[in-house]
């Protein structure tokens, strides 16, 4: 019975993460996978005689109050910190569950493949763990967004990687315990060092990595203590988030190496007000935003990480159906990095009922924007800077962007022109067609609405 429910429970993982792939299926996926992990861990604890059920009903009764309340508490704009205390989270409990493997071991007697799995396990566990909350300092303002750099790091990361490995081989050859816990401690170090040069441009790539690290964690203390259910999440989490981090550096049109080590990226992404560039700009109010957008035939409107900060993806929603009212189509152009995770700005979206045949991928989008009247850009720098395009000396250069420059008229919502992850200027902020509406993107939408129903 319990190798039935183990497979019953695989099944879920796979039909979860299938369903996960469109917007229309996606709570549904997520709650077959949850099914499935919780069917895992009490067929685990109970076949084994690990708890009773009492112990059991309280763990879960104090694990599912945790969640609810940081579903209740935890705002969108703090969902990527949520998503990498999750990776942290997942990769310190399968190293973990590999460590307890070397306690209760006879570490001089146990198969190669199981000391190469528990090792595998601690390792890759513990550089998630110590990375992901690396992570969500940086996310959190808690350390600095920009790439902290030293004199000689490369040369510190490479001689700890080969102390890594050496040390993992010497704990599978010696057989000893404190070999292990060697390991352990020399790849908590290695996690802290990988993420600190990594700026905040590059943080979605970092967190989608982190995932995939957490489920290859999982998979590895599976073979360990022999857990198929184990085996399986752990790898479709890997193979998963493997797949994405490629897809995002792709879009990015970078290799994950540059991602990872070229330091790139201030990781200011506030806007903070009262940062100006000296060039001049077309400013705009929310009665000239209202007055293009009336009499626009189409409009595009592009999220980004401004949307999250003022929560105006409601807002936005409410202008898109009063423009539609009015006979104006409308669409959104999703940049595959905007926001600070993958599907940052999907999820906005999603929380605001916005019809999903309204959202546009990148390929979608931006043979659309020649046919467009107005682009409405809120909170977006990067992902629609025309240097990537046109300027060879940019550190963007060569990045897959929004064209939004294409379109008749652009309205960008802004709160300054401070530059965005990148750190660098945006020559669209100064375009003759680009309209700037200085304004926090929720209450430039409330009033721009307001002045529209008043034309």
């Amino acid at each position: 019975m319990a190798d039935l429910l183990y497979l019953a429970a695989a099944v879920a993982f796979i039909i979860g993460l299938r369903r996960l792939g469109g917007p229309r299926t996606a709570r549904a996926g997520n709650r077959i996978a949850a099914v499935g992990m919780l069917a895992a861990i009490v067929v685990t604890l109970v076949s084994e005689g690990l708890v009773n059920w009492g112990t059991l009903t309280a763990g879960l009764a104090v694990g599912a109050g945790l969640g609810a309340w940081f579903a209740v508490r935890v705002q969108m704009t703090a969902m990527p910190q949520m998503v990498a205390a999750f990776n942290g989270s997942g990769g310190a409990a399968s190293a973990l569950v590999a460590s307890v493997a070397v306690i209760e071991s006879d570490l001089s007697s146990i198969a190669v493949e199981t000391s190469v799995s528990i090792l595998a396990s601690i390792v890759i566990g513990a550089v998630t763990f110590t990375g992901s909350f690396v992570a969500f300092g940086k996310l959190q303002g808690a350390i600095a967004g920009r790439p902290l750099l030293f004199a000689g790091q490369r040369v510190v990361n490479g001689a700890l990687l080969a102390g890594l490995t050496a040390a993992s081989v010497w704990a599978a050859a010696a057989g000893q315990a404190f070999a292990y816990w060697v390991v352990a401690v020399v790849a908590l170090t290695v996690g802290v060092l990988a993420v600190i040069p990594i700026g905040g441009a590059d943080m979605p790539v970092v967190i989608s990595l982190l995932n995939s690290f957490s489920g290859l964690a999982a998979a590895a203390a599976g073979f360990a203590i022999g857990s198929n259910a184990l085996i399986i999440g752990g790898a479709l989490v890997g193979a998963a988030g493997l797949i994405l981090t490629f897809q995002m550096t792709e879009a990015m049109n970078r290799s994950l190496g540059n991602v990872l080590f070229a330091g790139f990226g201030s990781g200011d992404s506030t806007g903070a007000a009262g940062v100006m560039s000296d060039k001049p700009v077309n400013r705009a109010t929310a009665d000239d935003a209202a007055i293009a957008l009336g009499y626009a035939q189409s409009v595009m409107i592009v999220p980004g990480y401004g949307l999250a900060v003022a929560q105006a993806q409601h807002a936005a929603r409410k202008l898109a159906d009063a423009l539609e009212a009015q006979g104006v189509t409308v669409h959104y152009a999703i940049h595959p990095v905007a926001g600070r995770m993958p599907g940052h700005m999907n999820v906005l979206l999603a929380e605001a009922d916005v019809p999903y045949e309204q959202l546009l991928d990148l390929e979608q989008a931006d043979p659309m924007f020649n046919q467009t009247d107005v682009v409405l850009i809120l909170g977006a720098n990067d992902v629609v800077n025309p240097s990537a395009r046109d300027e060879p000396g940019s550190p963007i250069y060569g990045m897959p962007i929004l064209n939004v420059d294409r379109a008749g008229r652009v309205i960008v919502v802004k709160r300054s022109l401070s530059p965005g992850f990148a750190g660098i200027d945006n020559p669209l902020f100064y375009d003759e067609k680009t309209l700037m509406l200085f304004a926090d993107a929720k209450v430039a939408l409330e009033d721009s609405l307001a002045a529209l129903k008043a034309l």
